[in-house]
């Protein structure tokens, strides 16, 4: 056993555990994967895959849909008239406006412009530096979630499910298709500093599949990886003789017990030693050059930033991390919507047009799913004080906008509508399976074989949900 390696022996142990908790699904896929790998040739989870890799730029809070990409320019003749009851249909409301006793329509303050040879209808004031992607973007108007409260809704993006406990969607593709870099991990996570909706760690976890697909959190300051370094005063050599000592333990009780949650602790052990020499070259911004920093914004250069994390964005990309995802908060715009959210397209703007560009110049936006949005969109009705230049807007699950990028996508294309309002969908509409389905199939993977046995069912992303949404597909 000492002479194995220790990537040979997790994989030798979970194969077995695969097999043996599930007969059917990824119990085959993920076995047939794993041993793909092995042998050099790609993983047979589904169709032949667009994309390799994911950057997901999430924004938390809820980005408003009628100020950036659902034109609604009858709104200007509707301006504080009540919204009829027949839009809102008997659907439930939030806590924070249910009690209202008027919903007066509020217009964008923001005008719109058709951009790029698409045309598509986007907000350029806000977003100068997008809206010259236009015709790279895939944009979809007609989402619609369950939940309508912040943290139900941000675990439902990211597991498939409401409640906490379940994958990740970087977990669940880790787990499918594995890593291209041995000395990164295959899963990474990033928040901007600042603040907004809490964010909590299980929001990139693995919830019941093996721990070793759980996203690695990078943060800002002089240690992107907690416990990365050595103690001060741990010579490197050291520190590796103390990991060999564990090593021999574990594998002791790994022979003992064959339990894959061993084998995942001597594997992520040797991973954090390899990502000691790794994740110092990444983080460390300076070989790029003033060109880039002329793509991303000067806030590049500065760890914690949005800006900061799309530059890293790419660079874990380009040196195959599967799954990148970027948390940027602030976006719940209850009240001063204008001035919030100006502000937080100032942050942003710039640096996801950059990313768009930088990994288009570089050859990599073919294979790479660039997915941005937020856990639900906002009403058309004001909450709060309506005046000429400020209103705030509440949370609205039943239809909103996120746009993909990239990685077999259809560029310039503008899928789903709603209703004058902005309200309900009257055409295409996307469920939060369905862009999961669709994110799996551009990678190559079939959203109803990649699976798990868990206490004696077994579940995948999609749960028992969601369809391919063919259109969005660049076929």
């Amino acid at each position: 056993m000492s002479k194995l390696s220790i990537e040979s022996a997790a994989t030798t142990i979970h194969r077995r555990f695969f097999l043996g908790q599930s007969a059917r699904g990824l119990g085959v896929a993920a076995l047939s994967s794993l041993l793909a790998r092995d042998a050099g040739a790609a993983p047979t989870l589904g169709p032949p895959a667009k994309a390799k890799r994911v950057i997901y730029l999430f924004q938390s809070g809820g980005p408003s849909q009628l100020e950036l990409y659902d034109y609604k320019p009858q709104l200007d003749k509707l301006q504080q008239q009540e919204v009829p009851a027949s839009v809102f249909n008997g659907q439930r409301l939030t806590g924070m406006t249910a009690g209202q006793s008027s919903f007066p329509v509020a217009r964008s303050v923001f005008p719109f412009e058709q951009c790029g040879k698409s045309g598509m209808w986007l907000n350029r004031e806000l977003m100068p530096h997008l809206s010259e992607h236009a015709d790279d973007l895939c944009l979809i108007r007609s989402l619609h979630t369950d939940a309508i409260n912040h943290d139900p809704a941000i675990t439902f993006f990211q597991t498939g499910f409401q409640i906490a406990g379940r994958p990740s969607v970087g977990a669940w593709l880790s787990y499918g298709l594995g890593s291209e870099n041995d000395n990164l991990p295959s899963f990474v996570a990033m928040t901007s500093n600042r603040s907004g909706q809490p964010l909590y760690d299980r929001l990139w976890g693995a919830g019941f599949l093996p721990s070793q697909h759980q996203g690695v959190r990078f943060r800002s300051g002089a240690d992107p990886v907690l416990y990365l370094n050595n103690p001060p005063g741990m010579p490197a050599e050291v520190r590796r003789q103390t990991l060999d000592l564990l090593r021999s333990f574990n594998e002791q009780q790994l022979q003992s017990q064959r339990d894959p949650e061993i084998a995942t602790r001597i594997a992520q052990y040797e991973l954090a030693a390899r990502m000691q020499t790794a994740v110092p070259e990444l983080t460390d911004v300076s070989d790029e050059p003033e060109s880039t920093f002329d793509l991303y914004g000067k806030d590049a250069q500065k760890p914690g930033t949005y800006a900061y994390n799309c530059l890293l964005a790419r660079r874990l990309s380009e040196r195959g991390v599967r799954f990148v995802q970027l948390f940027h908060r602030g976006w719940d715009t209850h009240s001063g919507l204008p001035g919030s959210l100006a502000a937080r397209c100032r942050e942003t703007d710039q640096a996801t047009a950059g990313l768009l560009a930088d990994l288009k110049q570089r050859g990599l936006l073919d294979e790479t799913l660039v997915v941005w949005g937020g856990e639900f969109g906002r009403t058309v009705y004001c909450q709060g004080e309506l005046t000429a230049k400020s209103y705030g807007r509440d949370h609205h699950p039943r239809c909103f906008s996120v746009w993909m990028a990239g990685g077999g996508t259809r560029g310039g294309l503008t899928w789903g509508e709603t209703d004058d309002y902005s309200y309900n969908i009257v055409r295409d509409p996307v469920s939060v399976h369905d862009l999961h389905a669709t994110m799996l199939r551009l990678l190559g993977i079939d959203h109803t074989r990649l699976t798990y046995r868990f206490q004696g069912r077994d579940y995948r992303l999609t749960d028992i949900h969601g369809e391919v949404v063919d259109g969005l597909l660049n076929v």
